[in-house]
């Protein structure tokens, strides 16, 4: 069993527009310099927010599925697929199978933040693909609740998101009290702390902590106060060489 905790310090930084979008990257890219590098098939992962609102100018992208959740306010987005500007509210998710080659621009509103995530589905064979582009609002998702949680599915039981990337769970974790939650020992689960406070088998997590768990089957989550998790389930041994272990 083991779990690596990355506090926000630790993780890589970034910018744009003069600072009007700031990201902070539990998995950056190598020029980034943060300390966790790519593993599974999850290649990227990174936190964007925006006070002041800015846009992301129209830029390419091949090979790699990218996922963007939006965690709080709204986005705005356009692609050369579908050559039209989408409004995405809070709770929402996007998919773009970059494939054979797309490019987008996105403007995060005022007071907006966001999750972008980038997954290898095999870029190999991505390559060959014609690139795609699908919306979900937030109410398609499948709630499950008790007493202490709300466990939001984007990815997996009951979603009607299907991603080219193999065998990825993807969830949204509401607490307020102790709780354990089973795991599967086949994957790599990757957890960020979205805001609150609660120890998570025997680590102290605060909001924009980071953690890598592997080989456990149960996670034990103490709440010092209520909480917010995004869970990411990742093959521990991806049946494809990866892009970055080929």
């Amino acid at each position: 069993m083991s779990s690596q905790r990355f506090k926000i310090e630790e993780q890589a930084m970034g910018s744009f527009n003069g600072g009007a979008i700031l990201e902070n990257k539990p998995i950056g890219f190598p020029q980034d310099r943060g300390v966790l590098k790519p593993y599974s098939t999850l290649f990227y992962w990174a936190h964007a927010h925006s006070s002041s609102g800015s846009t992301i100018g129209l830029h390419p992208h091949r090979g790699f599925e990218i996922v963007t959740y939006v965690i709080k306010g709204e986005i705005k987005h356009y692609d050369t697929k579908t050559k039209d500007w989408i409004i995405l509210k809070e709770g929402s998710f996007q998919v773009i199978d970059s494939a054979n080659g797309i490019s987008h621009s996105e403007e995060l509103c005022e007071n907006s933040e966001i999750f972008q995530i980038w997954f290898d589905p095999n870029i190999n064979k991505s390559l060959h693909r014609e690139a795609k582009y699908k919306d979900y609002p937030s109410e398609v998702f499948p709630v499950v609740k008790n007493d202490a949680l709300r466990v939001k599915n984007i990815v997996g039981k009951n979603s009607p998101v299907e991603l080219e990337t193999e065998d990825i769970r993807i969830q949204e974790i509401d607490l307020d009290n102790s709780q354990s939650v089973m795991l599967s020992i086949d994957h790599v689960h990757s957890l960020y702390l979205i805001n609150g406070h609660l120890d998570m088998n025997g680590k102290e997590l605060k909001k924009d902590d980071f953690i890598v768990l592997k080989d456990e089957t149960e996670m034990y989550l103490s709440c010092h106060k209520k909480s917010k998790l995004f869970m990411i389930s990742s093959p521990k041994t991806p049946s494809y060489k990866t892009y970055t272990k080929p």
